[in-house]
Order: C-alpha cells, then sequence, then structure tokens
C-alpha cells in the first residue's frame, strides 16, 4: 500500500481592493454579468468572466431552463462561447461571482464537477495555466491553475479506435 498527499494551494483576500487591477476588473466583470443571468427557478444568478491570452474578456451567466437539467452553468456558458469565437487563444483566468436574493453571496462561488472538467480541459486545451478567482463579498480565493479545482481529473479520454 502506498499513501500520497495532494496539495492545493490557494490565495484569500478580504476585500476586492487587495486583488491586482486585472483580477479586480475580472470579477466586476463577473458581477455585472450575474445580473443578467436568467434565473427564475433558483433565484441564484452566477457570472463568470473569462480572460483570455489576448486581453479580450469574454462573459457568460447562469441560463436555467424548466426541462432541466437543460440550462447551462455560467463558467460553461463563457468557456463555451470563448471557444467558440477564439478556438486557439487560451485562457488566461476566470472569475466566478453569485447574486443571490438581490446580493452578492458572502462566501466564493466555486464550481460544479461538471464545470471542474470543463475548466480543466481547456486548460489543458491550451497547454497554459488558467487562474482561477471564487469571489465572495466577505472572501476571495484565488487559484493559480483550474487543474487544481480536480485533483482527480477524469482524462480516459475518447482515443481512435483501431479495427480488428
Amino acid at each position: 500500500m502506498k499513501e500520497r498527499a495532494l496539495r492545493i494551494l490557494l490565495t484569500e483576500y478580504e476585500r476586492l481592493d487587495e486583488l491586482t487591477e486585472p483580477q479586480a476588473l475580472l470579477v466586476k466583470e463577473a458581477i455585472e454579468a450575474a445580473k443578467n443571468a436568467y434565473a427564475p427557478y433558483s433565484a441564484y444568478k452566477v457570472g463568470a468572466a473569462v480572460r483570455l491570452q489576448n486581453g479580450v474578456i469574454i462573459t457568460g451567466n447562469n441560463q436555467e431552463n424548466a426541462a432541466y437539467p437543460s440550462g447551462l452553468c455560467a463558467e460553461r456558458v463563457a468557456v463555451f462561447y470563448a471557444s467558440s469565437q477564439y478556438p486557439d487563444i487560451p485562457v488566461d483566468a476566470l472569475a466566478i461571482t453569485a447574486i443571490q436574493n438581490g446580493s452578492l453571496q458572502e462566501e466564493p462561488v466555486s464550481p460544479c464537477g461538471g464545470c471542474r472538467q470543463v475548466l480543466l480541459e481547456k486548460e489543458n486545451q491550451g497547454n497554459s495555466p488558467m487562474q482561477v478567482i471564487l469571489f465572495g463579498s466577505k472572501r476571495i480565493q484565488v487559484l493559480s491553475r483550474a487543474s487544481d479545482l480536480l485533483p482527480l481529473p477524469f482524462t480516459d479520454f475518447i482515443s481512435p479506435r483501431t479495427n480488428p
């Protein structure tokens, strides 16, 4: 038997003004995106903003649907749109936040498992770390790479089959 420890480092901040200017701008874009989320069923509005390595910022928000689970998370909306418009440009950073009952959520917003897998794959596709900023009005967490969100990822990707 062999035991292994996984180590994930993150930096925590208490206020938006402690972030760098590019990080704070990305958070502000995510906040604006959250305001426009379509969340009539949960009233939980999530916003995401991605900054590509070419400097372009793309935003997304959660889109709910009565035919659950046909909606889509904010992170995937932003990343998929970025991929469709700029397929060869890696994502440099991602910020996520949420509005609940008309107020910014106090604790950092963390992506669901499906979004974590999508972020990891996008990070791997770009062959470059994607900084992740999880914003809450009372606490902000910054991870240096998306792969830290999913330490034991699904990597058994479909490979071409050879015919017998």
